[in-house]
């Protein structure tokens, strides 16, 4: 059986790249691939805690945490395409062009 650190360690590891994609890129296509590596990292940490004390609750709450991905996956989508088509430009820099 593999030991429960070596998937916190795993969890921490995936946690920081997308934390620092998140912070370093422009991009918001990468911005969104960056949150959706930070979830997928405490969907880690909730399924192994949940497999180590034999309960169901973490796996049920990253089922949820994966269902809240997708819904933020397709409202931000969304507005990049909608973004994309009043300027032409997918740079978070520009994304304060669209207020009012």
């Amino acid at each position: 059986m593999i030991p429960l650190y070596y998937y916190t360690i795993l969890s921490a590891v995936l946690f920081v790249i997308g934390l620092i994609g998140f912070l370093i890129r422009r991009n918001i296509i990468l911005l969104f691939m960056s949150i959706e590596v930070m979830l997928n990292a405490v969907n880690i940490n909730l399924v192994s805690f949940s497999s180590y004390y034999d309960s169901l609750d973490g796996q049920i709450l990253s089922i949820f945490v994966m269902a809240i991905a997708a819904a933020e996956a397709a409202v931000g989508f969304g507005i990049l395409i909608a973004f994309y088509r009043n300027k032409n430009v997918i740079d978070s820099d520009k994304a304060d062009l669209m207020k009012w």
